[in-house]
């Protein structure tokens, strides 16, 4: 009898895998994608109207990828709008198709070992694929708790002579290269050209309590991008991995013009009242001084503009031990101030003229003090911080960075990170979190460094672009006032390291000085990457228009199909003059009559832009 039993248990537990394919297709029918299951593993491919994106290419992650059964396939979907506090454009729609795939993953072959479900979650969207891995509450007793991911099998096989934008660093130039022998790990999110004509782009959404992913070329496969988690996800016995994307356009500019479905694949604000949620202009102030402070706000009203920000330094040697970011302290290491500040009466003296402050506090002094600044700060009538010099990428700063924007939430305090942070949409679930730097910007690299950022950076969402328009070199003072409208980001830190005293009544300056920093609807009228990019964003019934180009002069030509149809607008233009244009920037600004049916052309210098603003008459 106990023969017969054991038999009985051992064919029980053989591995007879059924060779399943599940298909699934966007809501336009567009994109198709199938995921296989063969011999107890998992793979996938993707194709846009019927032309190969992702080829077929292994799934998986840490040791919960082999010897997969299926148990059962629920399809689902949704079609819904949504409306953000803050972004691009002031309506989403949430629209896909949704597999969940239930596995069964057998631990061994033996009396006591136990299974485990295993869910692979896919979503077919008009813009994308996307697909994360859950991993289901264990089904036996006994279970071992030390579970823990440390590698990923993930991989995007794509049609040879694929290139890659590849960047090692958030904050690194980009180079455009073959799916072999790169220098590094590449950075998310990822833009492809395909030998096809199409573009793709690989990204990471809702990486909240994980560790980071970026990619590596597989030394296994050809043609062939996989997934590294920048270190271990530990004690999960139930977990939701990061989403993987996978977009798909035709033109590059589509990529970022979609970049919402990184919001759509985070969960919807968790904060009730949003009211205090204001985005703005900023002007640095860099004298840490009350007299400083005090002649920012000045000139931020002047400007029109809706905060100051008090930078490094007001609490002493930001890196310092001994620092302390509840007090005003001098910095006698970095900036040299004075310690002459009086933070409550610049407060003050802001509120009674509409500005709002924030501080600058580097992390080392956040992660030891958070909860003792934030009811501080909150008392002192402080509206932000920027997070500065954070780490990211392992489990442990990756949770602890998104605890902290919570924290900041309870106490109504807006949130700007900067250094290597690249968002994954998480503003949509707390939307205090305005804007992340993971960005090269310091003064502006160079014109076609900007070209490169619009079709990879800015996918990932808005970016706290530094910007100087005196004291960057290297592009056109046009160049430079079109990255605003260019550039996503709704705490916009103009006239960065310039002082008010730079400004002598350039004309152009009334631009910005209109211009608001989110916006309800956007389009990329056209572009190509590292070459050049028009972006037009309305707000209200106005419509701003920014167009750069490379280091290279281009003439380009602005089709002003998007205006109301039998609506006429006054065109405010603004673009690079020549010597007879008497202020020291050369930026010609003049007034044309529009209408929809008609487009603009203009010589763009090399390194140059132009920028438009659409008023309805």
């Amino acid at each position: 009898m106990y023969k017969y039993i054991f038999i009985l248990l051992l064919t029980l537990s053989s591995s007879v895998y059924a060779q399943e394919k599940i298909a699934i297709t966007s809501p336009d029918g567009k994109i198709q994608s199938e995921i296989m299951l063969a011999d107890g593993k998992l793979s996938w491919k993707m194709n846009y109207q019927a032309k190969e994106v992702i080829l077929p290419s292994a799934l998986g992650i840490g040791r919960f990828s082999d010897g997969l059964r299926l148990k059962e396939v629920i399809r689902s979907s949704k079609d819904t709008i949504w409306h953000p506090v803050i972004g691009e454009r002031n309506s989403i729609r949430d629209n896909y198709n949704q597999l969940n795939i239930r596995l069964v993953m057998s631990t061994g072959d033996c009396l006591y070992c136990f299974d485990r479900d295993v869910d692979l979650e896919v979503r077919a969207y008009n813009e994308g694929v996307a697909f994360r891995y859950n991993l289901v509450e264990i089904l036996k007793q006994g279970a071992d708790n030390s579970d823990k991911v440390d590698s990923e099998m993930t991989e995007f096989t794509v049609p040879e002579n694929t290139k890659a934008w590849f960047t090692d660093y958030a904050q690194s130039l980009y180079q455009l290269l073959p799916l072999s022998n790169w220098p590094d790990e590449c950075e998310r999110p990822l833009t492809l050209e395909l030998p096809n004509g199409l573009y793709a782009c690989l990204s990471e959404a809702a990486l909240v309590d994980f560790a980071k992913t970026k990619f590596v070329v597989s030394d296994k496969k050809a043609n062939t991008i996989s997934c590294k988690l920048y270190g271990p996800v530990e004690n999960v016995i139930s977990f939701s991995s990061p989403w993987r994307v996978v977009m798909a356009a035709e033109q590059p500019g589509q990529l970022l013009e979609n970049n919402f479905i990184m919001l759509n694949l985070n969960q919807p604000s968790a904060i009730k009242d949003v009211s205090w949620i204001k985005p703005g202009k900023i002007m640095w102030d860099l004298t840490n001084s009350t007299k400083g402070s005090k002649l920012a706000i000045d000139y931020a009203v002047k400007r029109k503009m809706q905060y100051i920000h008090i930078d490094a330094g007001w609490y002493g040697f930001e890196s310092g031990d001994n620092s302390d970011a509840t007090k005003i302290a001098a910095d006698t290491v970095g900036y040299n101030t004075s310690g002459n500040l009086d933070i409550e009466e610049v407060v003050k003296y802001g509120k009674e003229r509409g500005i709002g402050v924030w501080l600058y506090v580097n992390q080392k002094h956040l992660a030891r003090q958070l909860d003792d600044i934030l009811p501080l700060y909150k008392k002192w009538g402080i509206k932000g911080i920027k997070f500065g010099f954070v780490q990211v990428g392992s489990q442990y700063w990756t949770t602890w960075l998104h605890e902290a924007i919570r924290k900041c939430a309870k106490y109504e305090m807006l949130v700007d990170i900067h250094d290597e942070y690249r968002p994954t949409g998480y503003s949509r679930t707390y939307p205090n979190l305005l804007s992340a730097e993971g960005i090269l910007s310091e003064m502006t690299p160079d014109a076609t460094h900007d070209t490169h950022l619009a079709f990879t950076r800015f996918i990932a969402g808005p970016a706290d672009f530094t910007l100087a328009y005196f004291g960057t070199t290297g592009t056109t003072f046009a160049h430079r006032l079109s990255l605003p409208i260019v550039f996503y980001n709704p705490i916009p830190p103009l006239y960065c390291y310039d002082g008010a005293d730079k400004y002598n009544g350039e004309p152009e300056i009334d631009l910005w000085d209109n211009m608001p920093t989110t916006w309800d609807d956007t389009k990329v009228l056209q572009g190509e990457i590292g070459k050049h990019i028009t972006v037009a964003r309305r707000s209200g019934s106005e419509w701003y228009v920014g167009a750069i180009t490379n280091s290279e002069k281009r003439s380009i030509k602005i089709p002003l199909s998007f205006l109301d149809n039998n609506s006429t607008y006054t065109a405010y233009i603004y673009s690079d003059g020549a010597e007879e244009v008497k202020t020291a920037t050369h930026v010609k600004a003049e007034q044309r009559t529009v209408k929809s049916h008609q487009a603009l052309s203009f010589d763009l210098k090399a390194s140059g832009g132009v920028s438009l603003r659409m008023v309805k008459k």
